[in-house]
């Protein structure tokens, strides 16, 4: 029976060497471009993709022999799910994988923004010693609101606990998901109680443009803002907006509408975006660590181990 896996972007050998291990053979083209995938993707019975592309109908009707898709990574949003499940292909991803280093990235760029890291250093290089226009906010006693409660959020949750924070979490698709970390609430009560606001949510037609002018404008007190989720969520003209109106004291976003250069340069709102000293940016790389490059392929092999254990 063939086994062939076509890998179309960079991952880590321990995946090739545990897939070859349970007889499969892959055909590692991490450079390979979109048309040319498409010509060859007849030839697999499955897919490993990080986000090179969208595997639309297109795609799926020319992957004649695929069994699966492996996402290295979380998110799903670039692979036509619906249509995939009608051709029988199973989609494997891994969020284990980098849950740890989203968690801490947005720690990270939570503490940054209350306390100013990223200016402070600036106006010292500059020559310019400024200590009471830096001082920051502690975050013990604060209510953290967290919207979406999987892996990343519950990550960001746990990574929490040491800092004696009220964490708060709504969650669309499920109930019942208090634990040690986080209490369940309603929407409604991340927007009256919450002093920080974390999105982990996966990109969807209900969660694209989420983050609006709407949304915003019902919140009770001025909050910071951390989103590691995926850059549709979260209307950057909105965020700016809110940030000018005394809404949001900061944010820190891994994320944008318009991602890469020279697209993002293009857009109307960079520049705002690019001056203003109450936004912290990083180029999409929450949960892209030395470890989680490691993880992520390990925990494909393991569910892919595990599809094939299948009777």
């Amino acid at each position: 029976m063939e086994k062939n896996i076509l890998i179309v972007d960079d991952i880590h050998p321990i995946f090739i060497e545990q897939a070859e291990a349970m007889g499969y053979h892959c055909d590692y083209r991490p450079t390979i471009k979109a048309d040319e995938a498409l010509q060859l993707i007849g030839n697999y019975q499955g897919l490993v993709i990080r986000s090179k592309f969208l595997l639309n109908r297109q795609y799926l009707d020319a992957a004649k022999k695929l069994q699966f898709i492996c996402r290295a990574g979380a998110g799903m949003d670039n692979i036509d799910e619906p249509y995939a499940a009608e051709k029988g292909i199973t989609l494997i991803n891994a969020p284990e994988g980098n849950m740890d280093a989203v968690g801490e990235h947005a720690v990270g760029m939570l503490l940054s923004l209350m306390n100013n890291f990223n200016r402070a250093d600036a106006q010292i290089r500059s020559g310019s010693w400024q200590r009471e226009a830096n001082r920051g906010y502690e975050l013990k006693g604060r209510t953290v609101g967290i919207i979406g409660y999987g892996f990343m959020g519950k990550s960001f949750a746990k990574k929490l606990s040491g800092f004696e924070v009220n964490v708060i979490a709504y969650d669309k698709y499920k109930t019942g998901f208090s634990d040690k970390y986080a209490r369940e609430v309603s929407m409604e009560e991340i927007v009256k109680h919450s002093d920080i606001v974390s999105l982990h949510v996966p990109l969807t037609k209900e969660t694209n443009g989420i983050i609006s002018e709407e949304f915003l404008f019902h919140f009770k007190k001025p909050v910071f803002f951390i989103n590691t989720s995926r850059g549709q969520t979260a209307k950057v003209r909105a965020v700016l907006n809110a940030i000018k109106q005394g809404k949001i004291l900061g944010a820190g976003l891994d994320v944008l509408e318009v991602e890469k250069f020279p697209a993002l340069a293009e857009q109307e709102w960079f520049d705002e975006l690019k001056q203003s000293g109450k936004i912290l940016l990083t180029p999409h790389v929450a949960g892209w660590t030395f470890e989680s490059y490691r993880k992520i392929s390990e925990v494909m092999a393991q569910k892919l181990s595990a599809l094939n254990s299948r009777p």
